[in-house]
Formats: structure tokens, C-alpha cells, sequence
């Protein structure tokens, strides 16, 4: 039997050991970090620039002007009402306008003046599933203080009022007529809330629920609309004497062309180039009750002579808006002419429509 070396089985039994006992890692490399990935854009509809903020000023906004209401433009469009906003140049109007919601069952909240802390502060409007506080103000047109009554939302689809709203029914066909009672006892075009002379309205409590809602703010459109206003030095008060030659337009931002309108009163300070004033303004359609403020027709004193132009409806009461002494002469849609007064007893004539002999 050969003899086995101790020595080498020991050295032979470390080297396999010292190998048995190698233990190799594999380390993995670290993760890569995570890609950044922007968020979407909000809807340009529901985000716009804060073209418009809330103002505080020591002087109150002037009266509201009276003004007609241009026709609906097409379905789906909502009215939102003029009103007077304030610049570096004073109170400036912005036109009352139909804008398309930024989506389907949304209304307009107006914004208003209201008189806190020895200022008036601008309360921005919104766009919300109801409508809230606007300070009590009679912006005319289904904005009569409270609430909104020129049209509702069934399902989709806007439903327009035509008792208070200018409506084609051969352009907007989903539509309604429901009489709007205003319970206001002194109708008046005070445009503010507060203060000496404003409004005494306090939020109700549906308007106070209202006001805890998500709302949306105006369009990009909206301020597009109102920056275009305050580019226009002729719808500074201090110009056009609180009778601006545009007080609505048919679309927003649209101060040129059929669709705009005048308020009553309008001279040459107030008015755009080839804008004529609304008092010779042929196919003038009135659709308001007595002394409804913004958006009612002239109201002739005693003695005065109104003679509509071709397609003119004048629906006349008594109340606030474009008062005319007594024997003023308006001749709408055709040239003045001389009235011939008499000493004679005045007789009954018969004149044909749009016609005056």
C-alpha cells in the first residue's frame, strides 16, 4: 500500500476549500430613474389668462346704459349681460355679448360692484351648474336680480326664452315662452351693491349654496372680449357719457358689423366708425315690458313722436331706460323731418305703416 503525504492532502484540502469558498456577486446596476411626464393641459375653454381682476375703486360705476339685444347668433349660445368695467382711464363698458359655455349644462353668473370697506369691489363672474349671487342688479334680458329666466338646460340642448331673449326661430329652434314677472317695486339701472344709492340685495339661500359649487372662470374669449373693450377709447364713460356706441355685439370680441349694437342715447363721442346709434337704426326688435331697465325700449314723455323705421317693433312703457321730453321727434330707420305745428285744433289722421304725412 502506497503511503499518502499528509502534507499534500492538507494543502490539496485548503485549495479546495479556499475555491469551495469563492462566492461570486453579481450586483445589479440601479433602475434608471422614472421619465418625467408632463400632466395634460387643462381645456383652454376652463383655463384662461387673468385678463381681468378683481378691481377696488373709491368712485361708484355710472347706470347702467339701455340697449337692444342682438339676435341669438346660433343654438347653444348663452347671453352674459354688459356692464361697466374699471382701467387706468376710469370705468370702461364692456359689451353684453352671447358666448358659447365652456361645455354643456353651465350658465353664467354676472359679476357685480359691491360697496366693502369704503370701496367698490369687482366680483368677478363664473360659470357654474346654477346661477348665483350677482348683487341684486337688473342686468336686463332674463337677468332680472335674481336668478336667470331667458332659457334652461334640457338635457343637451339649450332652451331659449323667447319672451325675454332675441330669438330667429329660423336659426334657433329649441324655445319656449314663459312671461317673466318682476317683483322689483323701483325698477332702476344701478349697477352696484352697497353704498350710498346701490342696491340692498343680500345673497339668498339658495345663492348662498350656490356660491360653495365649483365654478369655472370666463372663457378666453370672454377676456379677449374685454380687452378688446379697453383698447376702445370710445367705451370710456368719460367719453360716450354712459351711452356707449357698442353695448353688445352678437359674438364676442365682434365690436365691427351686423350684430352690434347701441345704447340709447349714443351720440358721436360713443360711437365706432359706421356703427350708427340705435335711435335710426332700422330693424330694431324690442321684446320687453315696461321699464325693464337694461335692455328696455325707448320711453317717450308725453306729446312725443316715434316713428319706427321698416321692420322696428316698439314695445313702449312707462319706466326707466331712454326718456324723451315732451314733442321730442324720433324717426327711426328714415331721415328727421320738420314737424309742422298748427294753432288749430289737432285732427285725427290715418298714416301708413312706416310712413308720416
Amino acid at each position: 500500500m502506497a503511503a499518502v503525504s499528509f502534507p499534500r492532502i492538507a494543502l490539496s484540502l485548503s485549495v479546495a476549500g479556499l475555491v469551495a469558498g469563492c462566492v461570486v456577486r453579481v450586483v445589479a446596476p440601479p433602475p434608471a430613474p422614472a421619465a418625467y411626464v408632463a400632466p395634460a393641459p387643462a381645456p383652454e375653454a376652463d383655463v384662461a389668462p387673468a385678463a381681468e381682476t378683481a378691481a377696488q375703486v373709491t368712485e361708484a360705476p355710472p347706470p347702467l346704459p339701455t340697449y337692444e339685444q342682438p339676435a341669438c347668433p346660433g343654438d347653444g349660445y348663452l347671453w352674459t349681460p354688459g356692464y361697466w368695467a374699471y382701467g387706468p382711464g376710469g370705468y370702461y363698458w364692456v359689451p353684453g355679448t352671447w358666448v358659447m359655455p365652456p361645455r354643456v349644462g353651465l350658465l353664467w353668473t354676472p359679476g357685480y360692484w359691491a360697496f366693502v370697506g369704503g370701496v367698490y369691489a369687482w366680483h368677478v363672474g363664473y360659470w357654474g351648474p346654477h346661477v348665483g349671487f350677482y348683487g341684486g342688479v337688473n342686468y336686463g334680458f332674463g337677468y332680472t336680480g335674481v336668478g336667470f329666466a331667458g332659457g334652461r338646460w334640457v338635457g343637451n340642448s339649450f332652451a331659449y326664452n323667447r319672451a325675454v331673449a332675441n330669438i330667429n326661430v329660423t336659426v334657433v329652434h329649441n324655445t319656449y315662452h314663459e312671461t317673466v314677472i318682476n317683483n322689483v317695486t323701483v325698477v332702476n339701472r344701478v349697477s352696484y351693491n352697497g353704498g350710498a344709492g346701490g342696491l340692498t340685495s343680500v345673497p339668498n339661500a339658495h345663492e348662498r349654496m350656490v356660491a360653495m359649487e365649483s365654478h369655472v372662470p370666463p372663457t378666453t374669449l370672454q377676456h379677449q372680449h374685454i380687452e378688446e373693450a379697453a383698447r376702445n377709447p370710445g367705451m370710456f364713460a368719460r367719453a360716450n357719457g354712459g351711452h356707449p356706441g357698442i353695448a353688445a355685439t352678437e359674438r364676442p370680441g365682434a365690436f365691427t358689423g351686423p350684430g352690434v349694437v347701441g345704447a340709447h342715447g349714443a351720440n358721436s363721442r360713443g360711437l365706432m366708425a359706421g356703427q350708427p346709434s340705435d335711435e335710426h337704426n332700422p330693424g330694431m326688435n324690442g321684446h320687453h315690458g315696461p321699464g325693464n331697465g337694461p335692455g328696455s325700449n325707448v320711453h317717450n314723455g308725453p306729446g312725443s313722436n316715434v316713428h319706427p323705421g321698416p321692420g322696428m317693433n316698439a314695445h313702449h312703457g312707462a319706466g326707466n331706460g331712454a326718456q324723451n321730453g315732451q314733442g321730442s321727434n324720433l324717426h327711426n330707420g328714415q331721415p328727421p323731418r320738420a314737424v309742422k305745428h298748427s294753432t288749430n285744433p289737432p285732427q285725427a289722421k290715418k298714416h301708413p305703416e312706416g310712413a308720416e304725412k
